[in-house]
């Protein structure tokens, strides 16, 4: 191994890479229809008949028209009538997930996937590949050229600084953030830009007049934790670059299975969020049952207009694996933290504290010992249909509708926000069906 190599990384410390994918479904659009959208103002829509769904994400070309993520479909139509729509095709994006992550794979078994479109990767330990700037840029031209996708990637030496290091250029950028860089490049933004603070956090640091990084990162300790309680002390920690999180591989089981859907229109009745729910609790559960899991806790995600989102979760008496289940005790949770007519813009389901179902000792009342056989004989049947006819082949009444959490079932059109199945039998070492 070369000096020059082996000098460009620590003698104590990590390389970390962040990389994100730009415009990601969009870019996977242009990289399968490149005659179709190359270098066009593109949105994927939520609802693109409708036109009163939102920009779920836009290409760079809209974007420099004015286009936005979150802007409604019709006033984006407005700022840019030229605007491609182009409906989600999720099972594509995902193939495209998995194909970006094993070529990541390639540099170091220590990837940490955020979402289906972005991850961490601890190189520490990859010298063999090159210096950090080598191996980023090796991934990032075997991206575009085996996948015709951009991507920017943050080189630091560790997560938060990686993360930030990514934002700094894109598209295709490619960006170092050393620890003694952060004075001079971030310390003069305003404290809304560090990861991980939100709009809220901001502004009540700018009441103690903490507007910027700078200030952030010599504010008095005693005033953060006063008022932020630990995550004070994180919050300075992180405007200095300080962060010890390491880089965390999924390893075998997940550790939650979830989905949330955005509605079309805002959502007012009862009883068209229940219809939401029956469909996700479905789909969830199916999940569930596929990698014979059982679920100990169930948490909803409500996000109204104004996009402000509560969580609210329930730890069972019982693991479960069926749908009922998981739909009553959301709908509860939905009934008791929502108020009645108050509009709802996205619904969603995560199933947590998840156990393998061969290996649980599962304490039944009566009454359940006598419907247990039932239910999974049931559920086992419904599953071998679905599996070999299609996701739609049974359905109850309650799932009919024309919002988008009937569309779950459909591999192309379901969303990914909270899926990372696709990643996980991945790396398991499993073959998906062919109807996943």
């Amino acid at each position: 191994m070369s000096s020059d190599r082996q000098h460009a990384y620590p003698v104590n410390g990590r390389v970390i890479l962040h990389i994100d994918m730009n415009a990601f479904y969009c870019s996977v659009h242009e990289a399968e229809s490149p005659e179709q959208y190359k270098g066009k103002a593109t949105a994927v829509a939520g609802s693109v008949e409708l036109r009163k769904g939102i920009i779920v994400t836009c290409s760079y070309a809209a974007r420099a028209k004015g286009i936005r993520t979150g802007m409604l479909v019709g006033q984006a139509l407005k700022k840019c009538p030229e605007l491609v729509l182009i409906r989600p095709n999720f099972h594509l994006y995902r193939q495209y997930s998995r194909a970006f992550m094993n070529i990541v794979y390639n540099y170091s078994p220590l990837v940490e996937a955020m979402s289906i479109d972005e991850c961490y990767v601890d190189i520490t330990g990859s010298k063999q590949f090159g210096t950090p700037l080598e191996i980023a840029g090796l991934i990032q031209r075997r991206i575009r050229e085996e996948l015709q996708l951009p991507c920017s990637v943050g080189i630091a030496p560790n997560k938060l600084l990686a993360k930030m290091a990514s934002d700094m250029k894109k598209p295709n950028g490619l960006t170092v953030l050393r620890k003694r860089d952060v004075p001079r490049l971030l310390w003069n933004r305003p404290c809304a830009e560090l990861y991980g603070i939100g709009g809220k956090t901001a502004e009540k640091l700018k009441r103690f007049n903490i507007h910027t990084l700078g200030q952030l990162a010599h504010a008095d300790e005693k005033l953060l934790r006063e008022q932020f309680g630990i995550m004070g002390i994180v919050l300075k920690h992180s405007a200095n670059g300080v962060d010890d999180s390491p880089v965390q591989p999924e390893r075998g089981q997940s550790k939650s299975i979830g989905h949330t859907t955005t509605l079309p229109v805002n959502f007012t009745e009862l009883s068209d969020m229940r219809r939401v729910m029956l469909n996700i609790a479905d789909q969830v559960g199916r999940r569930l049952r596929k990698q014979k899991l059982l679920a100990q806790t169930v948490q909803i995600t409500i996000r109204d207009p104004d996009m402000k989102t509560i969580t609210r979760a329930v730890k069972l008496s019982s693991p479960t694996e069926d749908r009922e289940d998981i739909y009553r005790v959301s709908c509860k949770l939905l009934e008791e933290h929502w108020p009645a007519g108050k509009p709802v813009r996205l619904l969603g389901i995560t199933l947590q504290n998840l156990i393998n179902k061969e290996e649980a000792a599962i304490q039944l009342d009566l009454f359940d010992y006598e419907k247990q056989p039932v239910r999974e004989k049931l559920n086992r049947t419904l599953d071998a249909l679905r599996d070999k006819f299609g996701e739609n082949a049974i359905l109850t009444a309650g799932m009919l509708g024309d919002d988008p959490s009937a569309l779950i079932r459909d591999h192309k059109a379901r969303g990914t926000s909270l899926q990372m199945d696709h990643l996980k039998l991945q790396r398991l070492g499993d073959e998906e069906e062919p109807n996943e």
